[in-house]
């Protein structure tokens, strides 16, 4: 993965704000998804983080990757086409956002994934 993927990711990191406040708002999304979806919400304003933020570059690690995650688990749980509705940019940069998100969602076990979205996923 290069330094200019993941730059923009993380430069899409406000449309994945977004996007989440969108999709809880939204009366077609599981409530389920809407619990996780506020739950990571949460943590990523919390200014308590597993990984302290004041730690170099290794002190939003944990937002990236969560981050990474709640995008690869949209994809696997709820349509494209409503997620497109929601991201406040392009298909491309959204196709994008969502690779990247993919490769580093792929750094976390695939059992932990699989915990964290089975109860709304479409797999």
């Amino acid at each position: 993965m290069t330094g200019a993927g993941v730059r923009d990711f993380l430069l899409a990191l406000p449309r994945l704000a977004r996007l989440v406040t969108a999709l809880i708002g939204d009366s077609t999304v599981p409530t389920s998804a809407k619990l996780a979806l506020a739950a990571v919400a949460l943590y990523l304003a919390s200014p308590i983080d597993l990984v302290p933020d004041l730690i170099p570059l290794f002190g939003y690690l944990d937002d990236v990757l969560l981050a990474a995650l709640v995008i690869d688990g949209l994809l696997g749980a709820l349509d494209r086409s409503l997620l497109l509705r929601y991201w406040p940019g392009s298909a491309p940069s959204f196709d994008a956002a969502a690779t990247v998100a993919r490769r580093l969602a792929g750094w976390v076990p695939l059992r932990v994934r699989a915990r964290l979205f089975r109860p709304w996923s479409r797999r």
